[in-house]
């Protein structure tokens, strides 16, 4: 009884003290997953608590069990858009680019710790692949806006590059101990992880998207049976000898992108259990680390993790993607830089233990200290980068509450609520308002009284609004409402004046006296800036011509909408 009592007593103020963490992340710019650690660490058998843990096996468990529920979540946030514009380069990024990491950083580890070539090869296996936990928490919790082309890459890349890393691993630890198979054996092996991975995951994630949808359920229940299918996709997808990991996301990434009422009830409860997996994983791995054990390879890990940083990691992206793929070179150079390792590596560093490979300990180690250099140095400059890089595009004002009416199955109508902060919407009368045909304000409160909107009521600063709309009426609605220092950061980085993406090309160059090209007289400016940036453009991509910048700026679909001009 004493222990079960010490249990809760510790997880409960760990967990509660990790939370409340969070807000030194924010004031500080420590990254998050790295006060996670810390506090592990602090609670550990050398820390403050001397908390006594050494159980490897029961740590490979939490870390599959947390891992699949993060990337649950993320494949949950996934849109299908996103994933078709970022697909293929992060699918090379998660196949040649961990290969060729992993390679680089085997070799400068054989070298750095006069290991034999095998040994230092399983460091760069273990290193070699992205985290998810980090890369979803950085995007999403540092305030970093990314371009979609960048955005979409790095999130699918850290999704789906667990197979490759996994195979690497398992293969070196076997070669270590003496039990690896023939050739055709451990190719089979690796089709195998990503086949089935994807099958599994994307045949059984329609399959229960499907049913999400179709059954009435109690509305607590709809994430309880999501999360419960997720977990067993993974399970099947393992005992068929695929990747859970891969299965799992894909998974998420159907359910997530299947309309229907059981997505309100099923994002906001993974939202945080994956923020409960991610605290509760990082405790237990610092926890598993004795900082005594660290220290002794802290100085040669820190040369891998430098050489990771600044050389395998950006030769693995220039090799991966560039050759293949139409990426500007500073989205390149902010893709590598990105290139966060987090649990999966210390995650990975227990197969050794779990194999019986010798000197087992020695490739935990190492891995810690890699992902504490990694989230220190390269999750600590994330924003910096991304503005460095200039990928980061400027955020639009969105509606600070927003909920379904659950008046329709799908397509459902929605509540949004928007404060007034535009100067520019002062005493302008509502019927002034170029509101979407679809939407219209049910109520407005000024001074925490509720007033009955009319065509002549006046607007003014302070006013919050409730407006009924569909989700196709917020990219309107979010003009209209767009606050000053919002609509300067847009004016300031997609310019002043913004064009229609179908007008003529030639009645712009008539207008600023430029000069076309044969063949782009009669292109509408959207074909136009879609051919200059080499197809697919998102939001955020430019185009220098005649001494003027043209940025897209809005978008639908596959198709340019608007495009901001920005004089030199």
């Amino acid at each position: 009884m004493d222990t079960i009592n010490t249990l809760f007593l510790l997880s409960g103020f760990l967990i509660a003290l990790s939370v409340l963490a969070s807000r030194l992340s924010t004031m500080a710019g420590v990254p998050l997953l790295l006060i996670f650690l810390g506090l592990g660490m602090l609670a550990g058998e050398e820390g403050i608590l001397g908390i006594e843990f050494d159980d490897y096996s029961l740590a490979f468990v939490i870390g599959h069990l947390a891992l699949a529920m993060i990337l649950l979540d993320g494949g949950l946030r996934t849109r299908l858009k996103t994933f078709r514009v970022g697909f293929k380069p992060a699918l090379s990024l998660a196949t040649l680019g961990v290969f060729i990491t992993s390679g680089l950083v085997g070799l400068i580890s054989m070298w750095v710790f006069n290991l034999t070539l095998i040994q230092g090869l399983l460091v760069g296996a273990i290193v070699g692949s992205t985290d998810a936990a980090a890369v979803f928490s950085m995007l999403s919790g540092r305030g970093v806006n990314l371009n979609e082309r960048v955005g979409a890459t790095l999130e699918i890349e850290s999704g789906t590059n667990d197979p490759m890393a996994i195979f690497l691993t398992i293969v070196l630890v076997e070669v270590l101990v003496g039990e690896i198979g023939g050739v055709v054996d451990t190719g089979l092996f690796l089709v195998k992880q990503f086949g089935l991975g994807m099958v599994v995951g994307l045949g059984a994630g329609w399959l229960i998207a499907k049913l999400l949808r179709w059954v009435d359920l109690a509305p607590g229940l709809y994430s309880l049976l999501a999360l419960a299918l997720g977990f067993f996709v993974f399970g099947l997808a393992s005992v068929l000898g695929g990747s859970g990991f891969l299965a799992i996301y894909l998974t998420g990434l159907m359910i997530g992108n299947q309309p229907g009422r059981h997505l309100n009830f099923i994002l906001p409860v993974h939202d945080g259990l994956a923020w409960l997996s991610q605290i509760g994983l990082f405790l237990v791995l610092g926890l598993l680390v004795n900082p005594s054990e660290l220290l002794e390879h802290a100085l040669p890990a820190s040369l891998v993790a430098l050489s990771l940083i600044f050389i395998a990691r950006p030769l693995a992206v220039l090799l991966s993607i560039k050759p293949f793929f139409k990426f500007r070179w500073r989205e390149v150079g902010f893709i590598s830089w990105v290139g966060l390792r987090g649990a999966v590596p210390i995650v990975l560093a227990i197969f050794p233990v779990i194999g019986g490979v010798e000197n087992a300990s020695f490739y935990f180690n190492v891995a810690f200290a890699v992902v504490l250099m990694s989230l220190l140095i390269q999750g600590g400059t994330l924003p910096w980068m991304a503005r460095r890089m200039k990928v980061e595009v400027p955020k639009s004002v969105t509606p600070s509450l927003r909920g379904p009416l659950g008046v329709l199955p799908e397509n459902d109508y929605e509540m949004f609520v928007y404060v007034v902060d535009n100067e520019e919407l002062k005493d302008v009368p509502i019927r002034l308002l170029r509101f979407p045909s679809g939407a219209l304000i049910s109520a407005l409160f000024r001074e925490h009284a509720m007033l009955h909107p009319k065509g002549s009521t006046r607007l003014q600063l302070g006013d919050v609004i409730c407006v009924i709309g569909r989700t196709d009426d917020l990219p309107a609605l979010n003009r209209i409402f767009n606050g000053d220092a919002k609509l300067k950061q847009v004016r300031a980085f997609f310019g002043t004046f913004t064009f229609d993406g179908q007008a003529r090309m030639q009645d712009i160059a008539d207008a600023y006296g430029l000069t076309l090209s044969p063949g782009e007289h009669d292109m509408t400016l959207a074909d136009f800036v879609s051919l200059r940036v080499g197809g697919h453009p998102v939001v955020g991509d430019d185009v220098d011509w005649h001494g003027i910048h043209w940025v897209v700026s809005e978008m639908e679909g596959n198709t340019v909408t608007r495009v901001g001009l920005r004089l030199y």
